[in-house]
């Protein structure tokens, strides 16, 4: 999709252009609205590319800007001072499913700490959380022979499996299987608190590089 960046012209905000962008002839973004407001659901997808999310899908929520009167202030359901939004595309329960190479849990963590803040603001359902690491390890996808010798692997393909049914039948994933789909697949014991120890990690880091050599 063509996706231009928010010009800050502010166009939108006036009489002669009111809450219509000017780039709306020039890109996808108002077809893209448009199926959001049609939508039950929408699962905001990225990878992590320099511990934020991806570009194309951060310029679409900027653009947001354009279909909201930003001067007809008020205060949200959530208590929070803002100001007026599109609730049939805004407002939409949404799931953010967020996947990177990294095990460190300071990788996804702006990306995770902004779509909470911005379901308080737009006054959002977040329906669920879906933050999948070690992406190259796990081969970006099903794989039989990774499975083997990742054995949780296998696990966590079942519970997105599982994450789709529930948004279908409920609207929303459970907790349980949120747990389930954001486990750790490194097949060392106890690699969630381990990996917060330097020395643990070094040794961890040599340990990949003779495999790959």
């Amino acid at each position: 999709m063509k996706i231009n960046r928010c010009l800050a012209c502010d166009k939108c905000q006036s009489k002669e252009h009111y809450l219509r962008c000017v780039q709306e002839e020039k890109d996808d973004v108002r077809m893209i609205f448009g199926k959001m407001e049609q939508a039950d659901l929408v699962i905001y997808s990225t990878p992590v590319y320099v511990m934020g999310m991806s570009v194309l899908l951060k310029t679409l929520f900027d653009r947001m800007y354009g279909i909201s009167d930003c001067k007809d202030l008020l205060v949200t359901r959530t208590g929070i001072f803002f100001h007026h939004t599109n609730r049939e595309v805004c407002c939409k329960p949404f799931v953010a499913l967020i996947c990177c190479d990294s095990v460190e849990d300071e990788t996804p963590r702006n990306i995770v700490s902004y779509f909470k803040t911005y379901s308080k603001y737009m006054e959002a359902p977040l329906a669920g959380m879906l933050v999948r690491n070690a992406g190259r390890l796990a081969g970006h996808g099903a794989d039989p022979e990774r499975e083997k010798y990742l054995p949780k692997l296998r696990r966590v393909h079942e519970a997105y499996e599982q994450a789709g049914r529930e948004l279908a039948s409920t609207g929303s994933i459970s907790r349980s299987t949120q747990e389930k789909a954001n486990r750790e697949i490194v097949p060392v014991r106890m690699f969630h608190i381990l990996k917060r120890l330097k020395p643990f990690k070094k040794r961890f880091v040599e340990r990949a590089r003779s495999m790959q050599g």
